[in-house]
């Protein structure tokens, strides 16, 4: 229906959006604000079509998608809010003293925008993490023109979502190029777009695969860029022995809910869960799989994500030592994820790195260790993750500070006493970690921190006060909070 976007035309697109940085960049706080609140009323009221169009494209029911679209109307005006409020641009002044021997210089810094941003769709988010998300949301935010790749599995809505951007722009007289929107689902297209000369950052989530792809891309520059890739994560889950003691069964119950949650298809999807060796444990197992027979197959966001998950569960499940705890007792029907719970031993899994791998679906593996001193070897020997997640007594954790502080190491969200799925978007919240679960643990693509992947700290030294920017003026015209000779403020200098 779409056809892929040619490198002429990608030229042209490129060429509008770096014509358009230099004026968008000029633009108040309050203006950039006001784009992104239009684009949300936009959405909010979006045409007739763009539900049903969606439910076609991505299996997801009407419900999910009405709640997304919520989301990412609270995003954009939430993100909007903070753009306004200006704390994210970390402004800071340090007044000269002349009398000081040497003299002290006045210098003041704040971020400025990086220039054109790509942003690539997500599969198994239509909304929050595609045309109009959370990437998109906080380039505008930081003055930097965005240019989306839709998703070729939701094509369609992500061209409805992107004529809402448009007509918004149009109807606040913004600078043509401001926003585009291409179609490809090659890999061609994908690296024209990160390799242009004018594409000053990138935002991606999706696979390891084309995450890791993008990455290396943008570092075999002449000039390398940054991509803020968020590529996936087992999100593991540590079952300590008191809280397990306590609860075995309610916490079964609690993440059969998590595991099966979307048919599995949230990047915070608990792949991973550890325990020790005992009768605590085997209740957890025994409750998990009785919950997980119940849960009926669903069918999957589109064919390739069914067959990938289908693949790689038969490849976990073939590895030495991993046997099936239990599925779904009802069989599936085409492009279905059937929810499955396997389980291994400690000892294979520090052994095979096969079981490390995510499987992006309704699947879970459990970890039989034997004590835990092997469960601290699990944490250390685990690559990057999303989340890491406690099911813990307060004594637990008091017991076993080199256990928590190794699995601290590899996380960027560190859960107690709960499950990872659901990500709730505020300005705390770090939806990020360490490699490979993204390519800069620094970042977050969730809240309105991360605004500040698309922009870069400038000092200003020396300049008169009519020529800084309004943000770093004596009368601080924008009224945000600074740092003003370490003093936080909002006062006139």
């Amino acid at each position: 229906m779409f056809k892929d976007a040619t490198v002429a035309e990608i030229n042209i697109v490129m060429e509008k959006a770096w014509k358009a940085f230099h004026a968008y960049r000029k633009l108040s706080l309050k203006q950039r604000a006001g784009f992104m609140r239009a684009i949300a009323a936009g959405l909010d009221n979006a045409p007739d079509d763009l539900i049903p169009t969606a439910m076609q494209e991505t299996n997801l029911p009407e419900a999910r998608l009405r709640n997304e679209k919520t989301r990412t109307v609270f995003q954009l005006t939430s993100y909007a809010d903070a753009c306004e409020r200006g704390e994210w641009l970390e402004a800071r002044i340090d007044t000269a003293n002349p009398d000081r021997n040497p003299p002290k210089p006045d210098i003041r810094k704040l971020l400025l925008p990086l220039g054109p941003v790509v942003v690539y769709g997500a599969s198994n988010f239509p909304f929050a993490y595609s045309t109009a998300g959370g990437d998109t949301a906080c380039a505008l935010a930081a003055g930097c023109p965005v240019i989306v790749k839709a998703h070729p599995a939701h094509a369609g809505t992500s061209e409805i979502v992107a004529r809402i951007i448009l007509e918004a722009a149009k109807q606040l007289q913004l600078p043509e190029g401001i926003f585009a929107h291409v179609h490809a689902a090659s890999f061609e297209v994908g690296k024209a777009l990160v390799t242009h000369p004018y594409t000053r950052a990138v935002g991606f989530t999706g696979s390891y695969i084309a995450g890791k792809a993008l990455f290396d891309w943008a570092n075999a520059r002449k000039e390398p860029i940054p991509v803020f890739a968020e590529m996936g994560s087992i999100n593991p889950v540590w079952l300590l022995p008191g809280k397990l003691q306590q609860s075995a069964v309610d916490i079964a119950k609690m993440y059969a809910g998590s595991i099966t949650l979307g048919v599995g298809q949230f990047c915070t999807n608990p792949g991973l869960i550890i325990g020790i060796e005992g009768e605590p444990l085997q209740q957890f197992i025994t409750a998990l799989g009785n919950e997980i027979k119940q849960v009926a197959p669903g069918t999957m966001l589109h064919p390739g994500i069914a067959k990938t998950y289908a693949e790689k569960k038969a490849t976990a499940l073939a590895q030495q030592d991993v046997v099936t705890v239990a599925e779904s007792a009802t069989a599936p029907a085409a492009n279905q994820g059937v929810p499955v719970v396997a389980s291994a031993s400690g000892k294979a899994f520090l052994a095979n790195p096969v079981l490390h791998q995510e499987v992006f679906g309704p699947y879970s593996l459990v970890i039989r260790c034997t004590d835990l001193q092997e469960m601290l070897q699990v944490a250390l020997h685990l690559e990057g993750q999303l989340t890491c997640t406690l099911m813990a007594t307060e004594q637990d954790v008091l017991e076993q500070e080199e256990l928590i502080g190794a699995i601290q190491n590899i996380c960027g969200r560190y859960i107690m006493n709960s499950v990872p799925t659901g990500v709730e978007v505020c300005l705390s919240q770090h939806h990020g970690g360490p490699f490979p679960a993204t390519t800069d643990a620094r970042f977050t693509s969730v809240g309105a921190d991360g605004i500040k992947r698309f922009a870069r700290p400038v000092a200003f030294q020396g300049w008169p006060d009519s020529l800084l920017p309004a943000e770093l003026k004596n009368g601080n015209p924008a009224g945000i909070w600074r740092t003003v000779n370490n003093q936080l403020t909002k006062d006139s200098l």
